[in-house]
């Protein structure tokens, strides 16, 4: 090999990689480095934090507590305290059946009627015994008139000392038998007629009478069954005729937690609202509070009389009664009102505690509160929320403690 080969080879080419690869190797680094770094963004496009969006509202100061402010919400139902299940007085079996569901029927009025063949033979025989037994007392009576006109002629007779003294003994001994005889007989009378009385009130048993006026809620026999006034314990013999339930009795009866009763008091005010009929407001006020606590459930049993008498209220109806504030005595400025107000939708129960979520610093912070009465549409919050916080309204089911949020006005603030 020649010297200018020689040199050809010591020349240094500037064209070839520095680190000594290739650029089919370099093309095949970037591409590697380029798709790493979009999978990881996409990574962290699909696992990374959204917020949720929700809808806020601002916790606002209570307004001056007058009458007409609820200061407690119960739930309870519309009770009566004067129904009957109505059975006859003996077991029989139905001959008729009189009432149907919702009927009218005043006291006395007759429910139903059971076979009363056995009573009225009964009764007969009692008459038939009443009608012999006097009888037997007019023969009585008779006889013993005659021993007495016999006892009186031997009298006039042994005066005259015509008779002998035997004679008169035995006149004054039939006398007073025949005396007793008749007494004897007179009580068996007075035995027969109380006879034929207890077997008509038996007859009179075979009919059922309404114990009181009210509305028939239940029709429990039909002609044919068997009835009796206990249970037989099967299901073949019936226990009742019906129930009747007296409407101008009825009631509501709410469990209020002991935590709050002493915001009860008997002749408050009462607001209450029928689930049937959410826009009709009923006037009410509190008759008694029960003076016992249910144990189990840390409740107190309240009583609350409706001020309105209407056919649309029946027993076991579910209603939301509101407890209302009265005037302070004397006429004097009410007490400043503890508390925020807030929406009632922020409210949440969680493990039978309420519950509402703030916003804060973009973030959802799940609060414990403790509720006082309401408001229109809002609750008011004694404990956990403060004046100007601001909570979210009607929060996802979703929702965590934790979550970033992305926070709307609500149309009502």
């Amino acid at each position: 090999m020649n010297k200018s080969e020689l040199l050809k080879e010591l020349r240094i080419d500037r064209d070839a990689p520095a680190d000594g690869l290739s650029s089919r190797t370099r093309l095949w680094i970037s591409i590697g480095v380029v798709a790493v770094v979009a999978a990881g963004f996409l990574a962290w496009f699909l696992t990374g934090e959204k917020p949720v969006e929700v809808t806020v509202a601002t916790a606002r100061a209570m307004p001056a507590t007058g009458a007409g402010t609820s200061v407690l919400d119960a739930t309870g139902y519309v009770t009566a305290r004067r129904q009957a299940t109505v059975s006859a007085k003996i077991t029989g079996k139905v001959r008729e059946v009189l009432i149907e569901e919702g009927q009218r029927v005043e006291a006395g009025d007759v429910l139903a009627t059971l076979d009363d063949a056995e009573a009225r033979v009964d009764v007969a025989l009692r008459r038939a015994q009443l009608d012999a037994a006097r009888a037997q007392l007019t023969e009585a009576e008779a006889s013993s008139a005659n021993a007495g006109r016999e006892y009186r002629r031997q009298q006039e007779i042994a005066a005259l000392k015509l008779t002998s003294a035997s004679a008169l003994d035995a006149a004054r001994t039939e006398s007073e038998a025949s005396r007793a005889r008749t007494s004897s007989q007179a009580s068996a009378v007075r035995v027969a007629q109380e006879s034929v009385q207890a077997a008509e009130v038996q007859l009179d048993n075979t009919i059922v009478r309404a114990p009181f006026a009210g509305v028939v809620t239940v029709k429990a026999a039909q002609p044919g069954e068997m009835i009796s006034p206990i249970s037989a314990g099967g299901g073949s013999i019936r226990t009742g005729i019906g129930t009747i339930v007296d409407m101008d009795s009825l009631e509501i009866q709410v469990d209020v937690s002991e935590s709050y009763i002493n915001r009860v008091r008997p002749g408050q005010k009462v607001e209450a609202v029928l689930n049937a009929y959410p826009d009709w407001r009923i006037p009410a006020s509190v008759i008694a509070i029960v003076p016992t606590a249910d144990r189990s459930k840390a409740t107190v049993k309240v009583r609350i009389a409706l001020g309105e008498k209407d056919a649309r209220i029946v027993p076991e109806m579910g209603v939301r009664v509101a407890f209302l504030e009265s005037k302070p005595e004397g006429g004097g400025r009410p007490a400043a009102p503890r508390g925020a107000l807030v929406p009632a939708e922020a409210l949440r129960e969680n493990a039978g505690k309420d519950i509402l979520y703030q916003v804060r610093d973009g973030r959802a912070e799940r609060r414990a509160v403790t509720l006082g009465g309401s408001l229109g549409e809002g609750r008011q919050v004694l404990a956990g929320v403060s004046v100007g916080d601001t909570v979210i309204v009607d929060p996802p089911e979703s929702l965590k403690d934790g979550d970033a949020v992305a926070a709307r006005e609500s149309a009502d603030e």
